[in-house]
């Protein structure tokens, strides 16, 4: 998990820089830009996150927990 963990600080320091940006008013569309970027980063790791469980619990037979992930991800 040390990889995911590395991935979300990156995203964190992406949102900080979303943060200053907005506060020095910077043009929007750089604005835009940052946001798809870190937004994707973010996707990009829950994807990975998603995957490592439901394969876990698959490879465990634990049938509940993939239910329940599913159930999770349905409410999007």
């Amino acid at each position: 998990m040390n990889d995911v963990i590395l991935r979300l600080k990156r995203v964190g320091g992406q949102v900080e820089g979303l943060i200053r940006m907005i506060e020095r008013e910077e043009e929007c569309s750089q604005v835009i830009t940052q946001f798809q970027a870190a937004k994707a980063a973010l996707d990009n790791t829950f994807s990975l996150v998603l995957h490592r469980n439901l394969k876990e619990c698959m490879n465990n037979g634990d049938s509940k927990s993939a239910e329940k992930i599913l159930k999770l991800i349905s409410k999007q």
